[in-house]
């Protein structure tokens, strides 16, 4: 099958859905799918190897001054090309700082507008490309925040379009009230184009659907992987920390509240001043942006005050190489996000490690958890909750070992890249009418 699938690049940062994009098209391809990852806005960041592929559409810098001002939608896509190159976005993307979330807000909306709104000759562009250049049997957009580009692409190239979601709410969340409603409405009439929608777990599916008012039988699940055997090439013992009697507990994510580190370092906190309970130690690990360096900063003073600053680490684990020494170098693991976090990479790639997570009772955190045993579940947005979950583990070296391996197994059989692949192949035969050579999750 010849599949374009169309990703967002998240302007420098490290995001769970660039990095499940990435692996997801690596997959297919292994798979013998003549898959080509298009990127869009900015180049996407990945600790593996980039699979992407293509001109970048949408660039970050000229959208910007298409939807601000009426005289640049007029000039000539070619005069924006050398705005739209893999170099230049880079840079900007290093030194981007955010917009007003008024400005924001206008932007997502001419983005779902397509060809009826500011953007129109990029939509145009897009879709010209790929019916000249690609020539897809179907197209996967990994967001419905692309879902503009959607009449032009059914238009032009006559081919089914599936869509993912895996986090589209929290960005709409985040806009005004009067924009995020406008969003929805656009997303909504963009999507009843849409042949099939892809969620990354069954809540995920029931709230979009509630969310977007869409029919729940339109939508297929199918639960993300990671590529675990990379996993298996670091052994416990080849860490960049000292390795003693003391558990210490892992944090690797996106350092920013929505991620809950602050939660973590309150209960953290909790438990040092339980003296029943071995001197249990805090590593953190995760890209952080500079406009959450405060964040940070006021996570270690309250470690500081409560006497503790020696007993935490902050560490910058850039590579995929890193981040597999840092799992590596745990006992237990949490990332007690106070969103519904839909995907939850970051519990996958501890269990390919071997190691037990506490996480909060909301998002995909319960699928996961249920079908691996991998961990146990704590009420969410509650230290205290949390302290009495971690305290669980710290105190029971065996409870660590037995769940931690139960999730290694699980993750082995149910949500390695192969299998997001296999399944997702299965939702793109369904819409194109081709022999079904794998099952997918529903």
């Amino acid at each position: 099958m010849r599949i374009a699938s169309i990703t967002a690049g998240a302007a420098g940062m490290f995001c769970g859905s660039c990095l499940r994009d990435n692996t997801l098209a690596t997959a297919l391809m292994e798979l013998g799918h003549d898959t080509l990852l298009l990127p869009t806005y900015t180049p996407i960041r990945t600790d593996e190897p980039d699979a992407s592929r293509g001109p970048i559409f949408f660039g970050g810098v000229s959208v910007y001054l298409r939807q601000r001002y009426r005289w640049a939608r007029h000039v000539p896509r070619w005069l924006w090309r050398p705005l739209d190159s893999r170099l230049l976005l880079r840079l900007v993307s290093k030194v981007a700082v955010s917009v007003r979330a008024e400005e924001l807000g206008r932007l997502t909306v001419a983005m779902l507008q397509g060809p009826r709104g500011p953007l129109r000759a990029e939509v145009e562009s897009l879709a010209a490309w790929l019916q000249r250049e690609w020539k897809p049997d179907v197209v996967l957009l990994t967001n419905v925040l692309l879902s503009g580009i959607i009449p032009e692409l059914k238009q032009r190239l006559r081919v089914p379009i599936v869509a993912t979601l895996q986090g589209d709410d929290i960005f709409l969340d985040a806009l005004p009230a009067e924009f995020r409603s406008e969003c929805i409405e656009w997303i909504r009439r963009n999507c009843e184009e849409v042949d099939r929608l892809i969620a990354t777990c069954g809540y995920y599916a029931d709230h979009m659907a509630r969310e977007l008012g869409l029919p729940r039988d339109r939508f297929r699940v199918v639960y993300p992987g990671i590529r675990v055997e990379k996993f298996d090439s670091v052994a416990r013992d080849a860490v960049d920390v000292h390795r003693d009697d003391v558990p210490v507990i892992g944090y690797f994510a996106r350092i920013a509240p929505e991620k809950g580190l602050h939660l973590l370092a309150d209960a953290f906190i909790q438990l040092r001043r339980d003296s029943t309970l071995p001197k249990v130690r805090l590593r953190a690990g995760g890209w952080l942006g500079s406009h959450q360096r405060s964040y940070l900063e006021g996570i270690q003073r309250k470690l500081q005050e409560a006497g503790l600053a020696s007993d935490f680490q902050y560490v910058d684990a850039p590579t995929h190489s890193d981040k597999m020494r840092f799992l590596r170098s745990v006992d237990l693991f949490s990332v007690p996000a106070p969103y519904r976090d839909p995907k939850g990479l970051y519990v996958l790639e501890a269990w390919a490690a071997g190691v037990p997570v506490v996480q909060p009772e909301h998002g995909s955190f319960p699928e996961l958890i249920g079908m691996t045993g991998g961990g146990i579940l704590v009420k969410p947005n509650d230290s205290n909750a949390l302290a009495e979950g971690l305290r669980r583990l710290v105190a029971d070296a065996e409870l660590r070992r037995e769940l931690g391996q139960r999730g290694h197994a699980a993750l082995r059989d149910r949500l390695t890249a192969q299998r997001m692949a296999a399944d997702t192949i299965a939702v793109l035969e369904e819409v194109s009418g081709q022999p079904t050579l794998a099952q997918s999750h529903v």
